[in-house]
């Protein structure tokens, strides 16, 4: 073979090589990724039930139980609008408590509860994850829409 032809082979072999590499790579980095829901996302559609998700939000008050003496656990996360019935087994994180902001990892069922494999509560008083945050002043806007409805349509029937 000529140097030449040599050269072409040694070039094409390292790119087909790099082509190979990235995509492993690639496919790699979307198994492990884990897409964030809200509790109002995983109701209005279809969330993969094979596939590690997050879901987060608030802990809702008077949801939290726990079975007996085990370290199993079920709570609702809602973000205002929604909520979705979580279980997990484990030792909760020291910040967890009822009301307070959380994200749990983990893979929803069809009949629509959340087994979480992993929950994470905030580290303080002002972290909440963007996509929570937004989920909770859009379910604060509408409440206050709603109720500023149901005054107008109260005053009207009133013939104010």
């Amino acid at each position: 073979m000529k140097p030449r032809s040599k050269r072409f082979v040694l070039i094409g072999t390292i790119i087909v090589a790099f082509g190979i590499a990235v995509a492993l790579v690639l496919n790699a980095f979307q198994e492990n990724l884990v897409f964030f829901h809200t509790p109002t996302e995983v109701k209005e559609r279809s969330v993969p039930y094979d596939r590690a998700i997050r879901i987060g939000g608030l802990v809702e008050k008077g949801t939290f139980k726990r079975e007996g003496e085990s370290t199993t656990v079920t709570f609702n996360v809602t973000d205002g609008e929604s909520s979705i019935l979580v279980s997990y087994t484990g030792i909760l994180p020291d910040l967890f408590r009822e009301g307070q902001g959380i994200v749990a990892e983990g893979k929803l069922l069809t009949s629509g509860l959340f087994v979480a494999s992993h929950v994470f509560a905030k580290h303080d008083e002002t972290y909440m994850p963007p996509e929570a945050a937004e989920a909770l002043k859009r379910a604060e806007e509408k409440a206050i829409k709603k109720s500023a409805e149901q005054a107008t349509v109260e005053s009207v029937g009133k013939g104010e």
